[in-house]
């Protein structure tokens, strides 16, 4: 799901100083503490960071955890991670594909018979270049909308059918638009080939060997257990508490719950090699001239200062998110905010975190 929020956040990750190559070894800590006073003074209700350089790591935080109260955001408390899930998914994926069990460039049809147009590839789901149309697009996800469906139970199958019942949006692997059926789609061959619930795959795949104890996938649980700020949206000029709504509404494009710390840990076992071999690695990070700033599942991008980056963003109702990191993991950062009832625009205080800490 995309929002204003992605979008700037995405530009400011583009727009980092163009100055030359910084020469302190270190942080400054004070000015990512400004940059994210910034992040949460232009509208947003709370933010946290986790940042990693070289072998220095801290966390940051500003803003509120809840309207009308004076509760600091969790130092490292969970939030929904949105699109970041689609990373999760894609490595699981690429793993198969390690263990000759899929193939990238196979039709999907081949897997699972019927459920999408035949010349959709798997890569191509991956890769945002199928052509499917966004079943996001036929859902409310207007605040007022929302509401009406917020606690309803989605199967993966009806998410694909709102897609598969429009045409393909353009010829597959022609052209790259991010879809969020990708994912759903991929999310369902991955339950195909395992035999198992997507939850725990990924769970025995990656959560359990990186021990990442506070993450999650809750399908259908509307709360987010332990420690977490609320978010908000406005209905009718009046703020709404959206913390809470069933989640399998965005199940394999977006339904994870995680904390900075967990996704920092991810990250850096991922671009560390780690999970993945060799060749589905360099497939992981390889862009393409119809995708030049998308692999499989990962952003890849060189910012203004010659820094190479890659990583996701991600939002669903109440939070949004960017995890970033170079690929030799030395550098580093996960931010998550809460959101306030109105709209704003983040994306100087992003500029600022980012560029003291990838320029």
């Amino acid at each position: 799901m995309r929002t204003r929020f992605t979008a700037t956040v995405i530009a400011a990750a583009l727009l980092v100083a163009t100055a030359g190559p910084a020469v302190a070894d270190t942080v400054d800590r004070a000015v990512v503490q400004q940059g994210l006073g910034e992040v949460v003074q232009a509208g947003l209700l709370g933010a946290q960071l986790r940042v990693t350089h070289d072998r220095e790591h801290f966390t940051a935080r500003s803003g509120k955890a809840e309207l009308n109260t004076a509760k600091p955001v969790p130092l490292n408390g969970r939030f929904r991670a949105g699109s970041i899930t689609k990373t999760f998914v894609a490595t699981v994926v690429l793993q198969l594909a390690g263990e000759s069990r899929v193939e990238l460039d196979a039709p999907v049809d081949r897997y699972l018979p019927g459920l999408v147009d035949q010349r959709v590839t798997v890569r191509q789901l991956l890769q945002h270049t199928s052509g499917l149309y966004d079943h996001n697009d036929a859902l409310p996800f207007d605040p007022a909308g929302f509401e009406q469906i917020r606690y309803k139970h989605w199967e993966p199958e009806e998410l694909v059918a709102l897609s598969t019942s429009r045409p393909l949006e353009f010829e597959p692997g022609t052209k790259r638009e991010y879809s969020n059926t990708n994912y759903v789609v991929a999310g369902l061959l991955v339950e195909k080939i395992t035999g198992r619930p997507l939850e725990r795959v990924v769970e025995h795949r990656i959560l359990k060997p990186l021990r990442l104890n506070d993450t999650l996938l809750p399908i259908d649980d509307d709360r987010i257990h332990g420690p977490h700020a609320h978010g908000y949206w406005a209905i009718d000029g009046k703020p709404v508490d959206i913390t809470r709504f069933n989640p399998s509404v965005f199940w394999a494009e977006g339904n994870l719950v995680s904390t900075t710390k967990d996704l920092d840990t991810f990250f850096a076992a991922l671009a560390g090699g780690r999970l993945l071999k060799h060749a589905q690695q360099r497939e992981l990070t390889r862009t393409t001239a119809i995708s030049p700033g998308y692999g499989l599942g990962v952003t890849v991008q060189v910012l203004p200062c010659g820094t190479t980056v890659w990583g996701h963003d991600g939002f669903v109702p109440g939070f949004g998110s960017l995890a970033l990191t170079t690929p030799d993991t030395r550098k580093r950062a996960v931010l998550n905010v809460n959101t306030s009832a109105g709209e704003g625009d983040p994306s100087a205080g992003v500029e600022k975190i980012l560029g003291e800490v990838f320029c």
